[in-house]
Formats: structure tokens, C-alpha cells, sequence
């Protein structure tokens, strides 16, 4: 599962939403799968869904621009290049299956609580993270 999905990939889930913190824009995870409807899009008004939610959805490998092939190389870039913000690992839904989780460990989730799909202000350093490289 991608942990940072878009509502228009395959079986997309609600797995959190965006809380804004003292420190930052944070996740808070859900306790239970959400379905990703017409019905939930709407209720956010002009906002997009990555704005607001976090959504989980089958990775799309190859269709990803941040998949070289064999790993998710944004999950790489998060731990390389974001801070830890959380000591314990966060309640989430999908960590079983989760695409970062299995490939970078605990440290991609003690970064994860800060990754917003689609930030309203991103920091520099959020940006080149996001950014898909060669």
C-alpha cells in the first residue's frame, strides 16, 4: 500500500487527516478505514483530498514517478532527508502492508505523522523531498 496515495488510485482508503500543530501540519491517523467516495470529496469544500487526508492506495509501481523499479524512492528521500517527529510508532492502519514501512522500517514512520500529500506552504527542504529525481 502507498501511504500517500491520491483518491483516483486503485481502492483508495482514508488512513488519516491533516491537523495543524504548533510545529507543523501533523497526521492524525485514523482508527478505522474510511472508503474514499464521491460523497467524503465533496464534504471538503474547495480543498483538494491531499490537502486534507491522508489516503492509502495499491502502489502503483511503475506508473509512479517516484518508483525506479524496485523501491519507492520518496520513502528513501523521507528518511534521508526529514526529521524524526515522533518517538513511539504511530497507530496506522496499513503498516502491514505498507510500502515504506516495509522497505525503510520504523524510520519511515517516525517521520510519516509530517507527510502531507499536497502541503499548503511546504518548506524547501519538504519540497526537493517531494520532488520526483532521476
Amino acid at each position: 500500500m502507498c501511504p500517500s496515495a491520491q483518491p483516483g488510485m486503485a481502492n483508495p482508503r482514508l488512513i488519516g487527516v491533516v491537523t495543524h500543530e504548533a510545529d507543523g501540519p501533523r497526521i492524525a491517523y485514523l482508527a478505522e478505514q474510511v472508503p474514499v467516495t464521491d460523497e467524503l470529496l465533496v464534504q471538503i469544500g474547495p480543498a483538494t483530498p491531499s490537502q486534507v487526508f491522508r489516503i492509502a492506495a495499491h502502489c502503483e509501481e511503475k506508473r509512479c514517478t517516484h518508483f525506479n523499479g524496485t523501491k519507492c524512492k520518496l520513502a528513501s528521500r523521507i528518511v534521508e532527508a526529514l526529521p524524526v517527529v515522533v518517538d513511539e510508532l504511530p497507530h496506522c492502519l496499513i503498516r502491514s502492508s505498507c510500502r515504506w514501512y516495509t522497505q525503510e522500517g520504523k524510520e519511515a514512520c517516525f517521520r510519516c505523522p509530517q507527510v502531507i500529500t499536497q502541503p499548503l506552504d511546504p518548506t524547501p527542504q519538504y519540497e526537493r523531498v517531494a520532488m520526483p529525481q532521476d
